[in-house]
This record gives structure tokens, C-alpha cells and sequence, in this order.
């Protein structure tokens, strides 16, 4: 068990930020029930659920929050919106600050700024608008998958087998956002570890691995229970698990991360690919993240005040 020093008062406002406008509205409002009902029981009696809507900077300004708990997902409140909103108002918050939620957020220019690493990457394109798809991909190995560049919870995702499912597969991933981009899919070992910060240290959780019930990790896989089977620990050797940790916290510090973050994982032939960097992990009864770091010894409420502690540390 890892001493876990509370930072913050336990009279302190702190508004637990949930909901929000994002397609993940609902995975977020389970996130932020659960970390607030967490904060209660840690003694923080003026912790207060907040549904994130347009009004959020009246809201936080008349009632005089000291703290802001972020539990959002997704748009505005995953991107760097609600970040540098809390930034100007002078409200210390949780996890990673404007440029690392904005840069993560955005999986090409994650996969960009990660290259300058070498961090292992599967080989993909990015396409923007008025871009000829087929061309662009015309050196990638199929199948391919498509991916809208700034979307989470696997939604617009599809898997596309040939050339010529290629344009309906692109125009899914277009309603979700304007730029999309387009993977090789490859078959290996899905997994995920969550990176955390105590005291100044930076740590790898578990590391876990997913075996979806679906083809792949999509939404109904990760948010409907026994639709995935957890595997934690994984089940890869010592030495690779000693390397996708490191990969982890290096990917966490490149990006600028602060606090808290989840690194999601495809390992091919002992390769492990880094797909993307979650900002602001889900805290519901199924998310990765708890169960990653039980087994390190944090539960869930420590994990909650672990990263309540990472108020203002997001400079």
C-alpha cells in the first residue's frame, strides 16, 4: 500500500466537474457520481457534483469553489476547454494542464510529438478535409481502421477490410469530427496501464490487458460488463512488462502530462505500439483505471485523493 498524505482541506469547495456536452456525457457523469461519492467518504463535506453546461464559469464563480475535481470526458472538458477556463478563473484543478489535454486529445499530433521519442507507432495517415482518402492510403497494408482524430470512447471507429468499404468507413469517422485518422490494423495484445503521480514520483500501474468479445475495444466492450475479459496482470513476460511501463511514463512526461493519465497499448510480435494517451481516465465501476491501481495496493478512494493532490500541480 502506498502512503497516500491528503494535500487539500477537508472544508475546502471542491467542484467534482462531470457530463459536460461531449459525446462521453454519460460514461462522465458515472465518472464523477463515483468520485464524489469517493470524496465524501474521504471527509471533503463540501465536495459538490457539478453537471458541466454553458453556464459552468457563473456556476463556479458565484459558488466560490476552491478546487475543481475533473471528471469530464471527451470535448471541452478531455482538449484543454475547461482547463484553460479553470486557468483564468484561478480554480487549481486535477490531471494534465491545457497543452498535454489538447495535445493528447488529438491522436495524430500525439502520435507526432511521441515520434520525437522513439516510441513505437502503428503506421497510420491523417487526413483532413478536401484530402483524396484513397490516395492517402495508399501505401498503408490493409485492413485499416478508421479513427476520428479527437474522439474518445472508440466512437466513429471502424474496422475496414477492403478499398472499397474505405469511403462509408471515412464518412462515419467524419460526424464525430473533421479530421480523421486511418491505422493499419493489426492483431496483437490490447493493453493499458495508467500512469500516476505521488510526491513527486512518477509510476506505472499494473499493467492490463484486454481481451474484447467484440473484433476490437469498442464502446459496447469497454462500458457494458462481460462484454471484456480483464487479464491483470497481463499475461506477457517480466522483461516486456518492465518495457511497456517505462514506455508508459515516458510517453506521460514527453506529453507534458501531470497527475494522472492512462497509456493504451497494442503489443504486436513483443512490439509494444503506443495507440493514444487518455488524459482523464474513466473512474466508473468498469473503467481501466481503478482495477489497474487496486492491485498496486491504491483502492479506489485513495486513488481519488491521490489525484485530488494534483491540484494545481498542472502548470
Amino acid at each position: 500500500m502506498r502512503d497516500i498524505r491528503n494535500k487539500i482541506d477537508k472544508n475546502a469547495k471542491i467542484a467534482v466537474l462531470c457530463g459536460g456536452m461531449s459525446s462521453e456525457r454519460e460514461v462522465s457523469l458515472r465518472s464523477g457520481k463515483n468520485c464524489h461519492a469517493a470524496l465524501q467518504r474521504l471527509g471533503f463535506v463540501n465536495a459538490e457534483l457539478i453537471d458541466v453546461d454553458k453556464n459552468i464559469s457563473k456556476t463556479l464563480t458565484d459558488c466560490s469553489f476552491e478546487y475543481a475535481y475533473n471528471a469530464l470526458h471527451g470535448k471541452y472538458g478531455e482538449d484543454g476547454c475547461i482547463q484553460g477556463l479553470l486557468e483564468i478563473l484561478g480554480i487549481p484543478y486535477t490531471g494534465c494542464g491545457v497543452m498535454a489535454s489538447s495535445v493528447c486529445m488529438n491522436k495524430e499530433y500525439t502520435k507526432r510529438l511521441l515520434k520525437t521519442c522513439d516510441i513505437p507507432l502503428v503506421k497510420s495517415v491523417f487526413v483532413q478535409k478536401g484530402d483524396d482518402v484513397k490516395e492517402k492510403t495508399k501505401d498503408l497494408k490493409y485492413p485499416l481502421i478508421t479513427k476520428p482524430v479527437s474522439e474518445g470512447s472508440s466512437f466513429g471507429m471502424t474496422k475496414v477490410n477492403s478499398p472499397d468499404e474505405l469511403i462509408a468507413a471515412y464518412n462515419e469517422a467524419v460526424k464525430y469530427n473533421p479530421d480523421v485518422l486511418i491505422e493499419e490494423y493489426l492483431t496483437g495484445i490490447s493493453a493499458t496501464v495508467g500512469v500516476l503521480e505521488n510526491d513527486g514520483e512518477i509510476f506505472a500501474t499494473e499493467i492490463l490487458e484486454l481481451r474484447p468479445k467484440n473484433e476490437w475495444y469498442d464502446y459496447e466492450a469497454k462500458y457494458t460488463k462481460g462484454m471484456t475479459e480483464f487479464i491483470l496482470p497481463a499475461q506477457i513476460s517480466d522483461e516486456l512488462t518492465k518495457k511497456v511501463k517505462e514506455i508508459a511514463v515516458k510517453a506521460h512526461t514527453a506529453a507534458g502530462c501531470s497527475g494522472v493519465s492512462r497509456v493504451d497499448f497494442l503489443i504486436v510480435d513483443e512490439i509494444p505500439y503506443v495507440l493514444e494517451i487518455n488524459t482523464s481516465p474513466g473512474m466508473t465501476d468498469t473503467s481501466d483505471l481503478p482495477a489497474q491501481a487496486a492491485v498496486i495496493g491504491i483502492d479506489y478512494d485513495n486513488l481519488v485523493l491521490l489525484i485530488l493532490n494534483s491540484a494545481g500541480l498542472n502548470k
